[in-house]
């Protein structure tokens, strides 16, 4: 299984780009969004990523962070939701609008993307729901670009400036610190998590402290 790569930048096309890696060129497919941050020809990058393999095809998916990754996969695990339908989501969400709309049963802003029909969004909501504090929890940095200047290469944290709402990665660490807290407070991991989510929808600059404080008081009215 291919899990990462780190190459030059060939060229860009609409729904993939070709990243050379020691001469051998990987057609690497990704969403919008990821595409977006890839770097310009010639440059280097380096990108998760995720192989699919079956009888008449092979595909290499691309993404910038582990949570995009597993968003991808685990829209993948609901009937009906396939490589092209997972990543008309990613492009439409991204990885946080994501959780988010996953968190909050809100399966209207799943069905906001290409292809995606009412009945198949609230399945991925109702299927998905249960999973969704595991992978808000989750918080690396990005990947980001790696330029090759002077023949160096340095990790340059990348910001998705298409999300509606931008989480830095102090703010991640605060959104897993607050679900683990909640949790272990007793709470429902789907309760905690949707209670973070609508927070960080209302207000996303804020202290650990203070997320898991507005949380408590969402789980307290919805109780």
């Amino acid at each position: 299984m291919i899990g990462r790569l780190r190459g030059r930048v060939d060229y860009k096309a609409q729904d993939h780009f070709l990243l050379d890696v020691n001469g051998v060129g990987y057609l690497v497919f990704c969403s919008d969004r990821t595409l977006a941050e890839i770097s310009s020809d010639g440059e280097f990058t380096t990108i998760y990523t995720d192989l699919l393999v079956r009888e008449d095809v092979m595909q290499l998916f691309g993404f910038v962070s582990q949570i995009e990754k597993e968003w991808y996969r685990l829209l993948m695990s609901v009937q009906g939701v396939g490589a092209k339908a997972s990543l008309a989501i990613l492009s439409a969400l991204g990885e946080d609008g994501v959780s988010r709309a996953i968190a909050l049963g809100d399966w209207n802003s799943i069905k906001s993307a290409k292809g995606i029909g009412p009945k198949t969004a609230q399945r991925i909501v109702n299927e998905l729901k249960d999973k969704v504090a595991n992978v808000m929890s989750i918080t690396p940095s990005k990947l980001g670009e790696r330029k090759n200047q002077q023949h160096e290469e340095d990790v340059v944290e990348r910001i998705d400036v298409h999300q509606p709402v931008n989480l830095t990665i102090s703010n991640k660490s605060s959104q897993a610190d607050a679900l683990s807290a909640l949790q272990n407070l007793g709470y429902n991991p789907s309760d905690a998590a949707a209670a973070v989510a609508k927070t960080l929808e209302e207000n996303s600059d804020l202290s650990t402290e203070e997320l898991i404080r507005n949380s408590l008081k969402i789980i307290s009215q919805k109780g």
